[in-house]
């Protein structure tokens, strides 16, 4: 089965089989890779239409580069995405996108919330551990 994915770099929709989602895809325009094993940094334009567009679980790290416990997590949400090649992990810097937070309502940092088919399913707040991130992600990707 095909899963569309939206590349972070452009925002072309790239259709991939979902068995070649580990096999390190690239972008059809771009030539970025699709899905990379590391959070991607996502702002502007590009945030809507890959939340939007990508068929697979993407978990979003609301932070800012001020914030403490953000930058104590960071290394934890890199881990985790190290280990879900299925989800797609992606950063927004609430400082340098404010009408992102904004539009999800983002009250605090770290926030993180769980995205599927364009459609919030989970959220979160607060610093995590990598196991404690996945034990979260597979909750509530189970009762969704």
């Amino acid at each position: 089965m095909n899963i569309l994915v939206i590349c972070a770099s452009c925002g072309t929709k790239n259709r991939v089989a979902e068995n070649r989602l580990s096999k390190g895809p690239k972008c059809g325009q771009c030539g970025t890779p699709l899905t990379p094993a590391e959070p991607v940094a996502l702002a502007g334009d590009i945030f809507g239409k890959y939340v939007a567009g990508t068929e697979a679980p993407i978990v979003v790290d609301f932070w800012a580069p001020w914030c403490g416990p953000c930058l104590m997590m960071a290394p934890e949400f890199q881990k985790a995405a190290a280990q879900r090649p299925g989800v797609r992990f992606v950063k927004v810097d609430t400082e340098a996108a404010p009408e992102i937070g904004a539009q999800y309502g983002i009250r605090s940092i770290p926030t993180l919330g769980l995205f599927r088919r364009g459609k919030e399913i989970g959220r979160v707040s607060g610093a995590m551990s990598a196991p404690q991130l996945l034990d979260w992600i597979d909750r509530t990707l189970d009762s969704n």
